[in-house]
């Protein structure tokens, strides 16, 4: 056995209300630079729907993730070195710019320097990639709130499987019938990343300290061929810089224990974030399972009991400092996991160990029974109701458990009896204790969920130990592989460490005119062009006085 720590992510579907504040936040900390315009390391996607990019869970397409030989072997589906080799300068499994979206902007400057007319002019939607006007047809948010619609759920890769023929036509009912749920995706961080596996260069790489995937920029040759491997498309190529770049699980935060943007911003508080303690040597042997159905509990398996005193002299003698095990045992994803076992995996069929990990959505339930006019908190009512939930739990399946809908139904049942047993608390009635027994669990149990999942505070959410300063010059040669300085990076040759927007004087890319993004796209230096004034960040100012370049400077004799 070989411990080592991960830092994993839990998403709680229920919470979400897509209001698409983590993926902004995400875009100005990390995207909002020349080569990235289309690229969003967060997105919101609405389900049913053909997520993004388009269609990206369409496998038999892509050929992303892994696959089982005829051996048993754990092969990449997009096939091994000799035909990667064979298709190096020629890589056709992969997303065009039409699955993404073209990215634009529109040209103000029509409106701001228009003379009087007699008609209001119009600021045309100009592609950010070739300046020329378009038709926006496509975007990274397309089918926001549209989950119902035919257009929509007629194209979702999970809805056209075979074994979905029969939920299929049941969605496509009337429009007041049918379901959605928003769906937050993240790079999953895997502990079998096919990226790296699929990387001719070795420029992928999953670090050894906490387990988070990294493009060393240095490496890169842009062969592309990460981008087809990952079947979660969370890998994306910067046409600017020639590289790939992908989600960093915001380390530089991380390290000294800060959660991640796209966590911290969170309106609904539906993010968690922890480390878990795995057994290395188990990863390949899980992800090996011959079964997609098993995947599931094979990947739980791997991961290790914080508390079991066998699994803390390993992880001491495998050098995991000792906070980092004390931050195990506090994880609220160990807890959500393995031990209220709430959490699923997305995708475990790609074989590819994902660690963000979700709890699916119960609330439609809730809104099933009150329409009925019965008591919707009833956890006989909401047990029943869980068979006839609007979303169907095969739909939710073939999301998290590759079709077993066995354990979605548990984890829902979970859920509602929750919901059941503190109702009776909250309002001040004798506790059930047959609720918590009926789906395996104890009162103090129930309890314990109640309270991370509901109440939980800031600490509670993120247990995230920091860096060691013994550490400190192994990471430090990490980040330095993965380059945030680079011409045209996160970094930006000192714009500051989280985007262009957060560390010089440049105005972002979402409210600046399309003459000035055209010149930035084209000018070798990443400063403001030289016919403009220096642009103005409020993130920097303090609140006093009129920051410089706000308004425009002042005639000497003008009051």
């Amino acid at each position: 056995m070989k411990v080592m720590a991960q830092m994993a992510m839990v998403m709680n579907l229920d919470k979400c209300i897509g209001c698409h504040t983590c993926s902004v936040t995400c875009k100005q900390a990390w995207t909002n630079r020349a080569g990235t315009e289309y690229v969003w390391f967060n997105n919101v996607e609405t389900r049913p729907g053909q997520g993004y990019p388009r269609r990206y869970e369409d496998q038999e397409t892509w050929k992303g993730g892994w696959k089982l030989n005829k051996r048993g072997k754990l092969t990449l589906k997009a096939g091994g070195r000799t035909k990667k080799l064979f298709t190096i300068f020629s890589n056709p499994k992969m997303p065009s710019i039409d699955d993404y979206y073209e990215p634009w902007t529109y040209d103000y400057a029509t409106l701001t320097d228009a003379p009087a007319q007699e008609h209001t002019p119009v600021a045309r939607p100009r592609s950010l990639i070739s300046g020329k006007t378009m038709k926006i047809t496509w975007s990274a948010n397309w089918d926001d709130n549209l989950g119902g619609s035919e257009a929509v759920y007629a194209n979702d890769p999970i809805l056209q499987k075979e074994s979905l023929g029969k939920v299929s036509s049941e969605v496509k009912r009337s429009l007041e019938d049918t379901f959605m749920f928003y769906l937050p995706r993240i790079c999953e961080h895997c502990l079998n990343p096919s990226c790296a596996a699929s990387c001719p260069s070795g420029a992928i790489y999953k670090r050894s300290e906490d387990g988070i995937v990294l493009v060393d920029q240095d490496k890169c040759r842009g062969w592309r061929m990460c981008i087809s491997g990952c079947p979660y498309k969370k890998i994306y190529f910067n046409h600017r810089t020639g590289k790939a770049e992908k989600c960093t699980f915001c380390y530089p935060r991380i390290e000294v224990g800060l959660p991640t943007v796209c966590s911290e911003t969170c309106v609904g508080r539906l993010r968690y974030l922890g480390l878990v303690l795995y057994d290395a040597d188990a990863v390949l042997e899980a992800a090996s399972t011959e079964d997609d159905k098993d995947l599931y509990e094979a990947q739980r398996s791997v991961l290790l009991d914080p508390n079991d005193p066998e699994v803390i002299k390993a992880a001491e003698r495998d050098g995991i400092p000792h906070d980092w095990i004390e931050a195990a045992q506090k994880s609220p994803i160990h807890a959500l996991i393995n031990v209220f076992k709430v959490a699923l995996p997305l995708h475990p069929e790609y074989r590819t160990m994902p660690m963000v990990w979700y709890i699916p959505p119960l609330s439609p339930v809730i809104d099933v029974v009150r329409e009925t006019g019965e008591d919707a908190e009833d956890d006989t009512n909401l047990f029943a109701a869980i068979d006839a939930l609007r979303i169907p739990v095969e739909y939710l399946a073939e999301l998290f458990t590759a079709g077993d809908t066995v354990i979605v139904d548990r984890v829902l049942k979970k859920l509602a009896a929750m919901r059941s047993y503190m109702r009776d608390i909250n309002m001040g009635r004798e506790p059930n204790a047959s609720i918590p027994e009926a789906v395996g669990m104890t009162e103090e149990e129930m309890y314990d969920m109640y309270r991370l999942l509901a109440l939980a505070k800031y600490d509670e959410r993120y247990v995230i130990p920091a860096a060691h300063v013994e550490q400190a010059h192994s990471l430090e040669e990490l980040a330095t592989e993965c380059s945030l300085d680079f011409d045209g990076g996160p970094g930006m040759g000192g714009s500051g460490p989280f985007g262009e927007g957060s560390g010089g004087q440049v105005v972002p890319v979402a409210v600046e005119n399309f003459a000035v993004l055209q010149a930035r796209q084209t000018s070798d230096s990443v400063a403001a062009p030289p016919d403009k004034g220096s642009r103005v960040n409020l993130l920097n100012w303090d609140g006093k006085g009129a920051p410089d370049g706000l308004f425009p400077p002042r005639e000497e004799n003008q009051p």
